[in-house]
This record gives structure tokens, C-alpha cells and sequence, in this order.
């Protein structure tokens, strides 16, 4: 396996009780202006925007629009673990080019990655991991839970 390994993004900025209040803000409304969040948090609008680039610029939060797959036509979701023989950070960014995969993590356990994959029938998670996963090369195993129901998904958690 290669020696290369992922660095994580740890916060080099420190976080203060009304940066913790703008996360908790933005999680529940990502759009909300900044006149909005002032008077939650005490503070003007300008002083709002320089606290909510601050955070983005030091990568705490990215404001982004989620997306439902099945609102999109992709109800077919399914989690894909994969046992990989060499570079799996080579496969992990191979995964990553496939349009189908949202998001690819490199584990520890019986699995070396594990992807999420979204597709719109079973018969297009089928040619997806037989067509491109499995004859990758690198990938030595491969095994799918299909998903049944989402329990809980979250896009919101306290930040202390």
C-alpha cells in the first residue's frame, strides 16, 4: 500500500461561543442573510459576514445545496465496501470519477473503502459494480448493501 495518507482538516482557528451559534444557524438555514443571523447572535450584519467568511475561508463550514437522490429519480441507493489489493487511495480516486458515486471513505476493518452509490434502477447498481468496481484495477473484493430505508441522516450535530 502506498505510504500516502489522507490529512485530515483540523480547525486552526479558534471557535468562540458566537461561532458555534452562526454553525448551529447556518446548519438550519444555509441561506439565511446575514441581517437575519445578526440579531440571533448579538452582533451587525458586517461583523456577521467577516465571522461566517472567516469560518469559510478557515474550511469550519462550506454552504452548499443538498440534494435529494429521490427526488432526482435515483432511488436506488446502496453502500459499497471494497477490499483492495495495493494503492487504495489510487482506487478511492478512481471511485471518486464515477458520476454514481457521492462519497468515498478510506476505513480500516474488513473493508479498505467503503462508496455510496445512487442510481436510478437495481439493473444500473448491477452493471455499476460489475462493469466498473469489480474489473478496477486494485479492487479485489467488492460487496453491496443495498439500502432499504434512510433511519436518520443528519445535516446538523452540535459543534462543541
Amino acid at each position: 500500500m502506498n505510504a500516502r495518507i489522507p490529512q485530515q482538516h483540523i480547525t486552526r482557528i479558534p471557535l468562540d461561543e458566537i461561532d458555534h451559534q452562526l454553525i448551529g444557524l447556518l446548519q438550519r438555514d444555509g441561506r439565511a442573510s446575514y441581517a437575519e443571523l445578526a440579531p440571533a447572535v448579538g452582533l451587525s450584519a458586517p461583523a456577521v459576514r467577516q465571522r461566517v467568511q472567516r469560518l469559510v475561508e478557515g474550511g469550519v463550514v462550506q454552504i452548499v445545496a443538498v440534494t435529494d437522490p429521490l427526488a432526482l429519480g435515483l432511488p436506488v441507493m446502496a453502500l459499497v465496501g471494497i477490499k483492495v489489493s495495493g494503492d487504495a487511495l489510487a482506487v478511492a480516486d478512481a471511485l471518486g470519477a464515477i458520476p454514481r458515486v457521492i462519497y468515498v471513505v478510506v476505513t480500516g476493518g474488513s473493508f479498505d473503502l467503503f462508496a455510496e452509490v445512487v442510481c436510478r434502477d437495481m439493473t444500473e447498481l448491477f452493471e455499476i459494480m460489475n462493469g466498473l468496481i469489480r474489473p478496477m484495477n486494485g479492487v479485489s473484493s467488492v460487496e453491496s448493501f443495498p439500502y432499504f430505508d434512510i433511519h436518520t441522516q443528519r445535516f446538523t450535530w452540535e459543534t462543541d
